[in-house]
């Protein structure tokens, strides 16, 4: 049976998932608008998905630290973070749909 304290020792994993998800998928949502206007959309796209995946891959390792309870803690932070940043997104683009033209 999981302890309170164990429980409680899951929230900075699952915070830091949290963080690793909005930078990960942030960063995803901002590139593909970037792709739009710049001049080299195929190198932006390789060199975010090394930079982004370098930054999750590094995050989990030391996150979770020979640990998978702790590795299982930042998952669930960084799916919830999917989920959240592709909610807001959609958002955004019902609010540019809706948006009156000057």
């Amino acid at each position: 049976m999981l302890k309170m304290n164990d429980a409680l020792s899951m929230l900075p994993p699952f915070a830091v998932g949290l963080l690793l998800g909005a930078v990960f998928f942030g960063g995803l949502w901002w590139t593909i608008r970037q792709m739009l206007v710049s001049p080299h959309p195929a190198l932006l796209l390789v060199v975010s998905a090394v930079a982004r995946m370098s930054v999750v891959v590094t995050g989990f390792y030391f996150t979770a630290n020979g640990q998978w309870q702790r590795l299982l803690a930042c998952l669930v932070g960084f799916i919830i973070a999917r989920l959240a940043v592709t909610w807001l997104t959609r958002l955004k683009q019902k609010e540019e749909k809706h948006a009156p033209e000057s």
